[in-house]
């Protein structure tokens, strides 16, 4: 008898000769089926939020991070594994089914990587990222000082946008990369210029400001400008340089076309600043915009350092060229202004003139910018800055000179000559220009003052000083010694007529003025009166020595008193009248 063996459907299936798989394609397919399972389960939710009120939930969110990556880890086999293939069996089906995934997959990062930068503009904030900036990020080792995220969740948020950026750029999607980057990070520039109050204005319009109108855009621009290199434009290197660390050429391509326009507008300004009509007034907030772009200059070279952001670099150094022909022209127009000053109007009382001290505050204000004036870009150096802040305070001088000659009295123009002098010098001493003209410009400005002091006392009091000065030797006649005292009497009280209308402003010189007045007279006046023993003389005996400083406590402050009170010494004030000043 015989038997039937029917195989088995296990025996028959294995005894089925089965297709050559290579390792590679092996792998795709794994690749293939672990990327299938990642696109199903997050385009569905895609598909769910866009069908219903649903909030989306990325898949770079904080608590799917892990996933998120994975998806990129994920994404990045798949594109070895079609390489892997690619090489081996260029033929091969599998090959159009991993395209196909892989194409899905790059629409669903795209969205991912749209959903990052959008849902993240407040802590990517290019101000935001440059102050808190993680030192491992970033080459200028910024320290965090603020911090509304933690920096383990902004250096996450980093760390996403670059795994993405890699995984779309080496699948061969950089365009779409890209785009979607730069969309997102133009318009944050955009809006953070705006916040900042800064208007992009045109020369044309530029110059039909009045100065109101354009000194408070220089203001707004000064505010902004600082803020704009030192972070916005700092943060938005640092992100394009740390997003796309492993692609120069696309950081590069980036952070130009993010930047490039809004950075030249803000360097063609100060030009536009520079070609308004120069006046003196104008000439601070000029240097102050100056100053800004000089002080900035390193950080603009740095950050703008590509050669496609060129243009920034050669915009700064051409506005600092125009600043400082144009601050060159206004010092030079100021300086014309003091020698073209014509007024004939006499000062009261020989005090301080207006032109001195608008010309002093103005050269005053001008030292503050001493280290801008000595820039290379002005075509200054501190030796020439220190010449040429002399030379305005001599040709100031020069002119006080000349405005002296209209007074008629010589005591009084000498006495104008003093005050002047004085006040430019206590100008250098309190300001820095003390440290642009050094001490010995104060020392040897000062020995002027002194030196018109001294003519002014021999011109204003000699007559006084001299009605009762004598040899040692000679005594005079009784009736001849009280014809002196009379004399001294009657030019005492002429000279303190004539300058009762006279000032000296400061206070320090007006008390060292009297004093030294005061003391000469004292000195003579005691010598006569002990050689003639006048307390016998009666009503001829006006004035004790000892107190002729008392009567000279009005003068300098411009009164115009003219009468000296009257003094009939008493019995116990004629004891006195022999000890004072010796």
């Amino acid at each position: 008898m015989m038997l039937l063996f029917k195989p088995s459907t296990a025996h028959a299936k294995r005894s089925k000769p089965r297709p050559y798989q290579s390792f590679s394609e092996s792998l795709l397919l794994d690749s293939i089926e672990a990327t299938e399972s990642f696109t199903k389960k997050w385009i569905s939710q895609d598909h769910l939020s866009a069908c219903s009120s649903c909030t989306l939930s990325s898949i770079f969110s904080t608590e799917n991070r892990a996933e998120g990556r994975k998806f990129v880890d994920v994404i990045n086999s798949l594109q070895y594994a079609i390489q892997g293939v690619t090489l081996v069996n260029p033929e091969s089906h599998k090959l159009t089914r991993a395209h196909n995934l892989l194409s899905t997959a790059m629409k669903h990062l795209e969205k991912e990587f749209y959903r990052v930068l959008k849902s993240n503009r407040r802590n990517l904030d290019p101000e935001s990222v440059s102050i808190r900036s993680i030192p491992s990020f970033n080459p200028r080792k910024k320290v965090s000082i603020y911090s509304n995220v933690p920096k383990s969740e902004e250096a996450d948020i980093m760390t996403d946008l670059q795994m993405i950026a890699d995984c779309m750029i080496s699948s061969g999607y950089e365009n779409e990369c890209v785009r979607t980057y730069k969309k997102i990070r133009r318009s944050i520039i955009v809006d953070s210029l705006s916040k900042l109050g800064f208007e992009n204005l045109s020369f044309g319009k530029i110059q039909k400001l009045d100065w109101d109108s354009m000194e408070k855009n220089i203001k707004k621009w000064l505010e902004a400008t600082k803020i704009v290199i030192n972070n916005l434009f700092d943060g938005e290197r640092i992100l394009c340089d740390h997003v796309f660390s492993t692609s120069p050429s696309v950081a590069e391509s980036c952070f130009s076309e993010i930047t490039l326009d809004s950075a030249l507008t803000l360097f063609i300004f100060p030009v536009s600043v520079a070609r308004c009509r120069k006046t003196a007034e104008k000439i601070f907030l000029t240097l102050d915009v100056y100053q800004t772009i000089s002080n900035l200059l390193p950080r603009i070279e740095e950050i703008f350092s590509y050669d496609s952001t060129s243009a920034v670099r050669f915009q700064a150094a051409d506005s600092l060229r125009s600043l400082g022909e144009a601050i060159n022209y206004m010092v030079a127009e100021f300086e014309a202004s003091i020698a073209k000053e014509a007024s004939k109007s006499v000062i009261p009382g020989g005090g301080v003139h207006p032109l001195t001290r608008y010309v002093m505050n103005f050269v005053v204000f001008l030292a503050d910018y001493n280290e801008s004036l000595a820039g290379s870009d002005v075509g200054e150096t501190a030796s020439t800055v220190t010449t040429r802040l002399g030379w305005l305070i001599l040709v100031l001088l020069c002119k006080i000179d000349t405005k002296s000659r209209i007074y008629e009295n010589v005591a009084l123009s000498y006495l104008f000559l003093a005050n002047n002098l004085h006040y430019v010098i206590s100008k250098v001493r309190k300001s820095n220009l003390r440290v642009v003209l050094g001490d010995e410009w104060v020392a040897n400005h000062q020995g002027k003052v002194s030196q018109y002091l001294e003519k002014y006392e021999k011109v204003a009091w000699g007559e006084v000083l001299t009605s009762l000065s004598e040899e040692e030797r000679v005594v005079l006649e009784e009736d001849v010694a009280k014809e002196r005292l009379k004399r001294f009497n009657e030019v005492f009280e002429e000279a303190f007529r004539k300058q009762s209308g006279w000032v000296v402003p400061d206070t320090k010189m007006r008390e060292g003025l009297k004093d030294s007045v005061a003391k000469k007279l004292t000195y003579v006046a005691s010598l006569f009166y002990e050689k003639y023993h006048v307390e016998t003389w009666g009503d001829i005996v006006r004035y004790v020595p000892k107190d002729l400083g008392n009567y000279l406590s009005d003068l300098y402050l411009g009164t115009g008193r003219t009468c000296i009170p009257s003094f009939k010494p008493t019995e116990s004030g004629r004891s006195q009248l022999f000890q004072s000043g010796r």
